[in-house]
């Protein structure tokens, strides 16, 4: 990695931060809705728009340079440590409560079957194949990633699915997960269920999702992370197994089902 561009990089990344600290939470009535805007949010969005294509010239080629992009990509689960580090220290005052309802956290790690029951059928109807595989295994994240380079190779048909996934879900799921949970939260749904399901398996993700009910009820902050960060670190350790045990063979399941006569597809299984 060239010296100058990390340190441009690191110039570009305490600008954009110190920018959307200085623009903070910001709340958007749509309806009889509120959504609340994380300054995360606002940061992603700027460097999402500073990263385009036909903007990278002079000084911006060299903050986006690949080595740059790799670099962030590559160290962003070592980035996401201390945050992880300190929800889990979240859970202890909360772990007599957990433990009373550890039952529901169990289950609730079925929901990682949902990308195979619901979105399996809708990737096929969209005319994915192979693809569709690595895309609805889950969320696309580094479990995902990590399997289907395995058994695949990310140059496979099936890798191209879970990386389309990766790069999707890194530049809108955290502003998606900022956004829909305050909207559930307008919607009824309790507090305590939205925090559980803020622990999607994605460090980003489920801070944004938590963040944000944070944002809307102040006064359940701690049960909020705990139990945000007690359903995320279930969802790194179970959710593996879960993927590879009840998914995997689940998926490879339906989709000879659903692409029963195509031949093309049945020759590439």
């Amino acid at each position: 990695m060239k010296k100058n561009n990390f340190i441009y990089l690191l110039i570009f990344a305490l600008v954009v931060i110190t920018i959307s600290e200085m623009i903070g939470f910001q709340s958007i009535s749509v309806g009889g809705l509120s959504i609340g805007l994380l300054p995360l949010v606002f940061a992603i969005i700027i460097t999402m728009l500073l990263g385009l294509s036909f903007l990278r010239k002079g000084f911006w080629k060299k903050v986006y340079s690949k080595e740059n992009i790799d670099f962030a990509g590559k160290y962003l689960i070592f980035i996401m440590l201390p945050l992880m580090a300190r929800y889990g220290a979240d859970v202890a005052p909360k772990i007599k409560e957990i433990l009373q309802i550890s039952g529901i956290f169990l289950v609730q790690e079925l929901g990682n079957l949902g990308t195979v029951i619901f979105g399996l059928p809708i990737a096929i109807l969209l005319g994915l194949r192979r693809e569709a595989i690595g895309a609805t295994l889950g969320i696309g994240r580094e479990g995902e990633l990590a399997y289907i380079s395995e058994k695949y190779t990310l140059d496979s048909k099936e890798g191209r699915g879970v990386l389309s996934l990766y790069i999707i879900g890194t530049l809108f799921g955290t502003i998606f997960f900022s956004v829909f949970a305050p909207i559930l939260l307008s919607l009824g749904f309790r507090v305590e269920a939205l925090a559980m399901a803020s622990g999607v398996g994605s460090g980003s993700m489920m801070s944004a999702s938590s963040a944000s009910l944070v944002a809307q009820v102040p006064e359940m902050e701690s049960t909020i992370l705990s139990y945000a960060a007690t359903s995320q670190l279930l969802t790194s350790f179970l959710g593996t197994f879960t993927m590879v045990f009840l998914a995997a063979p689940l998926q490879q399941f339906l989709y000879r089902i659903f692409t029963r006569g195509d031949k093309h597809a049945n020759r590439a299984a």
